[in-house]
């Protein structure tokens, strides 16, 4: 039987929810139990052969610090030319978001029948979870990445095997409400009928 006042509820939920630049996220973060919450809503992803393809790492703030000289090496790696400005633009980003962490997919490790796409799937799926109950808790949320994400520095901070690749970072905090909401697309623009 169809609860449509649930119905109407989830509805409204993933509707408003939208995605806040770091810049745009503020203390407060989210609490223990609200992050234990959010863990919990993750573990609900799909998860073809159980084989857990994925992890997240939490960067606290203690850790940003490191995280910013992780930012500036991976840019320097990259552009041994990069700017004293540049390279101080690529280390506030660590410190903007209250809560940040790393998704990990296991790329090449564990069950290699389970196709890479199917992994980052579940975890796509483990993110919208945390996404929409973060936007039900009344924070903001939004994933970021950058070429920095892919540099050994990155790799090494977060201690990822050579069978994990870093997918995305995560931040979450107490949004901005000035950020106008983006368009949606029409169904008839993503959805067509095989013939």
């Amino acid at each position: 039987m169809v609860n449509s006042q649930l119905c109407e509820t989830i509805q409204t939920l993933i509707s408003t929810r939208q995605s806040f630049l770091p810049k745009r996220l503020f203390q407060p973060g989210p609490t223990q139990g609200q992050l234990d919450t959010l863990f919990s809503m993750a573990a609900t992803a799909p998860d073809h052969g159980l084989i857990r393809p994925w992890r997240f790492v939490i960067c606290p703030l203690e850790k940003r610090g490191e995280l910013a000289q992780a930012f500036a090496k991976s840019l320097l790696d990259r552009d041994s030319s990069a700017t004293d400005q540049q390279v101080q633009d690529a280390m506030v980003k660590a410190h903007r978001a209250p809560f940040v962490m790393l998704l990990v997919v296991n790329a090449r490790g564990s069950d290699h029948s389970v196709p890479l796409s199917e992994r980052i799937i579940s975890a796509g799926c483990a993110i919208q979870n945390i996404f929409l109950m973060a936007h039900a808790m009344g924070f903001g949320a939004s994933p970021t990445s950058g070429k920095s994400m892919y540099m050994q520095p990155i790799r090494d901070l977060f201690s990822l095997s050579v069978d994990e690749d870093p997918l995305c970072f995560i931040n979450i905090g107490t949004p901005d409400r000035s950020t106008p909401q983006k368009p949606r697309m029409l169904p008839t623009e993503f959805v067509s009928i095989l013939s």
